[in-house]
C-alpha cells in the first residue's frame, strides 16, 4: 500500500528534508502541497515536482491522501490537525503540537478516538547518536544516571528568523522552538520523565516583541537525574553537546543537537575511552520509516502525540518559570502548573 502525504505549509523544513524523506520511503509519495497564498504553493509545487498545489485545507483534506505533514506557524497546528483527524486523515506534526498543552490533549484525544496514527516530528530522537547514548544507559553502562548537560545554543539563520523572533502570537521564541526539543530528546536518552524546571530566558539582540532568543534551565527527573539546557538563537560559534554523567562513567557526544546525522559520543570509564559506533541513517527517513510502519499496525511513531504533550508542558512550565521566578513542576495530565 501506498502512503499518499499532503503538505499542509510550503515550508523549508519540508523542503530541506521532509519531501526526500517521504519519497525515500518504498512506499511513500506526495500528491499534495497547500498553501494559503496560491501563487507561493503554485511554485512550490514546481520546484519540488509535487502534482498538485491547493490553497484551502478543506480542499487538500477532501483529496485522496492518507496522511498530512503539518509545519505551519505554531498557532495553525491545532486546527489543522484537528480537522485532519476529523478527516480520517493520519497526521505528523511539527513540534510543539499546539500552543498550549491543553490544546495538544485535545489532539491526542481526537486521534484516538479516530483511530488515526499521530506523531511529533521531534527528530532528535531519530539520531543514531542519541539512540545509541540511550543504549549505552540501558545497558548500564555509566552505571546509575547521576546529571546531564545538553548544549543547543546555535545562531538561526536569517531565513528561519522571521515569526520565530517576531510573533508571540504564532508561538515564537527559543522556549517553544528548541526547548522543547530538549525536553524530549533528554526523556528519550534518559528514559526518564521531568518532573520541576527552572528556567531564565533573556533577549540578547535578535528577537523582539516581549519574545526570549535564549535560555537555561535546569530540570529535574523523576529518577532523581538533574539536568541543565542551554538554548539560543545568538550564538554563533557554541557548537552542540549533549552530556550524560554517571556513577560508573560519562557519555560525552558533540555536534549532535542537529538535523544531520553527525557528530560523536565518547564513552569514558575507568577502563578509558571507547568512540560509540552508531548509524548514520537521516533522522528524517527514520521518522518517516516508523510512521509508515505505524499506519500499517506496526508499532507506533517515533515520538507519539504523548511524547509532544510531554515535550510542550515541559516548555511551558520553563516560560513559567521565567516569569515567577520559582521552581515550577511539570504534569503532563495537568498542564504545567506552580
Amino acid at each position: 500500500m501506498t502512503v499518499s502525504w499532503g503538505l499542509i505549509g510550503a515550508s523549508t523544513i519540508a523542503r530541506q528534508f521532509m519531501i526526500g524523506a517521504i519519497r525515500a520511503q518504498p512506499d511513500g509519495e506526495i500528491a499534495a502541497v497547500m498553501s494559503s497564498s496560491p501563487e507561493r504553493a503554485a511554485a512550490y509545487a514546481r520546484e519540488n515536482r509535487i502534482p498538485a498545489a491547493v490553497s484551502t485545507l478543506d480542499e487538500l483534506l477532501g483529496s485522496d491522501i492518507d496522511a498530512v505533514y503539518i509545519s505551519t506557524t505554531n498557532e495553525l497546528h491545532l486546527e489543522q490537525a484537528l480537522a485532519a483527524i476529523e478527516a480520517g486523515k493520519h497526521v505528523l506534526c511539527e513540534k510543539p503540537l499546539a500552543l498550549t498543552s491543553a490544546d495538544a490533549r485535545k489532539i491526542v484525544a481526537a486521534a484516538r478516538a479516530a483511530g488515526v496514527v499521530l506523531g511529533t516530528n521531534h527528530h532528535l530522537r531519530n539520531a543514531g547518536s542519541h539512540r545509541a547514548m540511550r543504549e549505552a544507559i540501558a545497558a548500564s553502562r555509566i552505571g546509575r544516571p547521576i546529571a546531564a548537560r545538553v548544549f543547543h545554543s546555535v545562531y538561526l539563520p536569517e531565513n528561519l528568523q522571521g515569526w520565530r523572533i517576531t510573533r508571540p502570537d504564532a508561538g515564537g521564541g527559543v522556549v517553544l522552538d528548541i526547548t522543547v526539543h530538549d525536553a524530549d530528546t533528554l526523556r528519550f536518552v534518559l528514559g526518564d520523565d521531568p518532573v520541576e524546571i527552572s528556567a531564565f530566558t533573556q533577549s540578547a539582540g535578535m528577537a523582539a516583541g516581549g519574545l526570549e532568543d535564549g535560555a537555561m534551565c535546569l530540570w529535574r527527573f523523576a529518577s532523581g537525574v538533574i539536568a541543565q539546557s542551554h538554548e539560543g538563537f545568538t550564538t554563533r560559534f557554541a557548537g552542540t553537546g549533549f552530556e550524560v554523567h554517571g556513577s560508573e562513567g560519562s557519555l560525552i557526544a558533540r555536534d549532535v543537537m542537529t538535523q544531520k546525522p553527525v557528530g560523536s559520543v565518547l564513552l569514558r570509564t575507568a577502563k578509558g575511552e571507547e568512540e560509540l559506533s552508531f548509524d548514520r541513517e537521516d533522522l528524517y527517513a527514520r521518522s518517516l520509516r516508523q510512521f509508515h510502519a505505524a499506519i500499517r499496525g506496526e508499532g507506533q511513531p517515533s515520538a507519539t502525540g504523548e511524547d509532544g504533550v510531554w515535550s510542550l508542558t515541559s516548555a511551558e512550565a520553563a516560560l513559567q518559570s521565567a516569569r515567577s521566578g520559582k521552581a515550577v513542576a511539570i504534569d503532563p495530565k495537568l498542564g504545567s502548573a506552580g
